[in-house]
């Protein structure tokens, strides 16, 4: 029986470690682009736009650095996601994806700004990340500070502050800051409320942890984590263009080292030093433990969705953050490099594993996971990438969305120098 063969069952779904990075790992190899996309039959599907679409963005683009990863088939990702940004908005305004994902609801959910201008401007399309940074800020940003949209979880508030700091170290103030700053301010205000009525308790922020989940308002890790993170990051932009934010940049910054301290004192009440206990619960309140990473609903997020979140925060010690990849890596967290939920596979999030791989310097797993997205999560020949599809082969669950097909885009600027 050949590779493909072997991969053609399902057979894998029950495994608890990945059987392509135990296989590649036994062997002593490296993850090399061909060989990975060689193990199992490709995704198929039909294309979100017209290729001729995409191909005519493609050749308007204009990047900086050049895009040479080493790897030409992760190289045309690069581009095909950046070119799916015009094709996604509607002129300046956004879209998270299509069909059902291109209802005028799903509008304001922030990750598609946040992959959206990290992307751009990780590539020198500083204008466009700003006009588009711009525009949202403008939109979907209300008086008090929420955001036009259902279930916005805090993490993706502390992302937004986080997204203009990293906007402004990139490609400065020009065309953004002078319209949105007022914006940035209301979200942070909000967050600091919020913390300040926390500290009657034990500190922690309790809100939504995505808008699927809406309904169960608790403390999560992964949304006091970014909270604090953001905090820290618009103190410091206000800081370096001279901003005067409505509470001083230094009790944002004292308020945001505050919330981190606790946010990790809690997880270390809920996660012992076990090294046999792989499950990180996500949240403070009581929750039953599954018997692996996709065993329950609220297993699946925490995989795919709110672990990732808290790690690419940057809040967590070395030490805690390895843990967690551990956990992923030993019960059923993914398959190929890609991220499991239920019994399919689900990327859309993934850029903030990566981050996070990177930032530790697993080099080894980070290549494994981008290949293998960009392997098997976009479908051949076009590479539009699905929010979620069934494997192998692969076959389209849930409709194109933008943060899914930029997560080449975004985790493949780390491996460009300058």
């Amino acid at each position: 029986m050949n590779e493909k063969d072997a991969g053609a069952n399902a057979g894998w779904k029950p495994a608890l470690t990945d059987p392509v990075r135990e296989d590649l790992r036994s062997q002593g190899r490296q993850p090399d682009m061909d060989h990975i996309r060689g193990l199992f039959p490709p995704t198929t599907g039909e294309p979100a736009f017209d290729p001729v679409l995409i191909n005519g963005n493609i050749g308007r683009l204009k990047t900086v650095p050049e895009v040479r990863t080493g790897h030409q088939y992760l190289d045309h990702s690069i581009k095909v996601g950046l070119a799916h940004i015009d094709a996604t908005f509607q002129g300046d305004h956004p879209k998270y994806g299509v069909r059902n994902y291109a209802q005028n609801y799903n509008d304001g959910f922030p990750p598609t700004i946040i992959a959206a201008v990290d992307a751009l401007s990780s590539w020198g399309l500083d204008d466009r990340a700003a006009r588009l940074f711009r525009y949202w800020l403008a939109n979907f940003v209300r008086s008090d500070g929420t955001i036009r949209y259902g279930g916005t979880s805090l993490a993706e508030m502390g992302q937004l502050l986080h997204t203009a700091a990293l906007l402004h170290e990139r490609a400065g103030t020009r065309q953004w800051w002078r319209s949105g700053r007022a914006a940035l301010d209301r979200i942070a205000e909000l967050l600091l409320g919020m913390r300040r009525e926390a500290e009657n308790e034990d500190g922690l922020l309790t809100g939504v942890p995505e808008d699927d989940e809406k309904g169960k308002i608790r403390k999560y890790f992964h949304n006091n984590a970014w909270v604090a993170k953001g905090l820290q990051r618009y103190a410091d932009l206000c800081e370096r263009v001279g901003a005067t934010p409505a509470t001083p940049a230094g009790l944002i910054r004292k308020a945001a080292r505050a919330l981190a301290k606790d946010t990790l004192a809690a997880i270390r009440r809920c996660w012992p030093e076990d090294a046999a206990d792989w499950w990180l619960p996500p949240q403070v309140e009581s929750l039953d433990r599954p018997q692996n990473l996709t065993g329950t609903r609220e297993a699946s997020y925490t995989n795919y969705r709110y672990w990732p979140e808290l790690l690419s925060s940057g809040v967590l010690p070395e030490d805690v953050a390895r843990r967690v990849i551990r956990s992923r890596l030993t019960a059923g967290g993914q398959f190929c490099g890609t991220t499991r939920f239920a019994d399919w596979l689900d990327d859309w999030p993934l850029t903030n594993y990566l981050y996070a791989l990177w930032a530790l310097g697993e080099k080894w797993d980070f290549l494994l996971t981008l290949f293998g997205h960009v392997a098997y999560h976009q479908a051949e020949g076009h590479l539009t990438a699905y929010e979620q599809l069934s494997f192998p082969p692969g076959r389209e669950i849930a409709a194109y969305c933008l943060p899914c097909q930029l997560v080449a885009a975004r985790a493949g600027r780390l491996l460009v120098s300058g």
